[in-house]
């Protein structure tokens, strides 16, 4: 979620080798802090909601996280102030929630990353506060899709493009475009690390998916264009350049020697194939 982990890849890839995570103990530390990350998606999930305030959605998630004796991997994180992002209607990611009430028709998403026992997992969701347009459904829709099909294009020693290819194509369907100046990442010991994953293809993509790497997907959906700018009052809130409505879905995924691992699964939330 920092700008330093979601930075245009062809621009400023992120550094190192990729880490391999190989044992079952270095295995089950990322399953465990990605099942915390999606209890906690859970416990938020009734009071994302109309009359809610991205704030008091916040300090929920604050709370609950400490209560368990983990860590808000966001909070402090490069500078940002809070421990979650909410991101309403046609800001695209890094929304710092405020006191600003959820209302009828808005989409807002909630991106969560928590540490635990030095482990890091990390998600996000699109929610509707119903009644919302047509468009917008479709939009968050197409968006939850997109996640899927990404997630589904992935095969052992595959290549990050077959991601990107994938979305891309699905986007293009739809009518809709794919951010490029953010791009999903490794993940594990550290919040964010190699590889970066673009979710378009493009030559930072051509890198092999080796058993061990553990990354997210998490790909951003524009009904208009995909450019974007940043608010210079606070330095993290993406928008749409033209305004228009942005959705975002994000799953923790691991690959293994024959198949992939999605982390981040939710027991209330949606599940592959849902329809909203």
């Amino acid at each position: 979620m920092s700008r330093q982990g979601l930075l245009r890849p062809v621009e400023r890839p992120l550094k190192g080798k990729i880490p391999l995570y190989k044992t079952e103990e270095e295995r089950e530390g990322l399953r465990q802090a990605s099942r915390f990350n999606a209890q906690l998606m859970d416990f938020l999930r009734p009071h994302v909601k109309e009359g809610v305030t991205t704030d008091e959605i916040d300090r929920l998630a604050y709370q609950y996280t400490v209560d368990h004796g983990h860590t808000p991997a966001c909070l402090n994180y490069c500078g940002y102030p809070k421990t979650v992002c909410t991101s309403v209607n046609e800001i695209v990611c890094h929304g710092i929630p405020n006191n600003r009430r959820l209302k009828a028709g808005d989409i807002v998403n909630v991106d969560l990353t928590t540490k635990v026992e030095n482990w890091f997992g990390d998600q996000s969701e699109t929610f509707l506060i119903e009644p919302v347009s047509v468009e917008a459904r479709e939009l968050v829709q197409a968006t939850f899709d997109a996640l899927w099909i990404g997630i589904n294009a992935i095969r052992p020693n595959g290549r990050v493009n077959d991601i990107g290819r994938a979305i891309a194509r699905h986007a293009k369907k739809h009518g809709l475009s794919v951010v490029q100046e953010y791009q999903g990442h490794g993940i594990g010991r550290a919040f964010h690390q190699e590889p970066g994953v673009p979710h378009y293809p493009c030559a930072a993509g051509r890198v092999h998916i080796k058993s061990g790497t553990c990354f997210t997907i998490e790909p951003m959906l524009n009904q208009g264009t995909w450019r974007t700018k940043i608010d210079q009052a606070d330095g993290w809130t993406v928008r749409t350049a033209d305004g228009k409505l942005s959705a975002q879905f994000e799953h923790t995924v691991l690959m293994t020697d024959d198949r992939l691992e999605v982390l981040t699964i939710t027991d209330d939330g949606p599940q592959q194939g849902h329809q909203f």
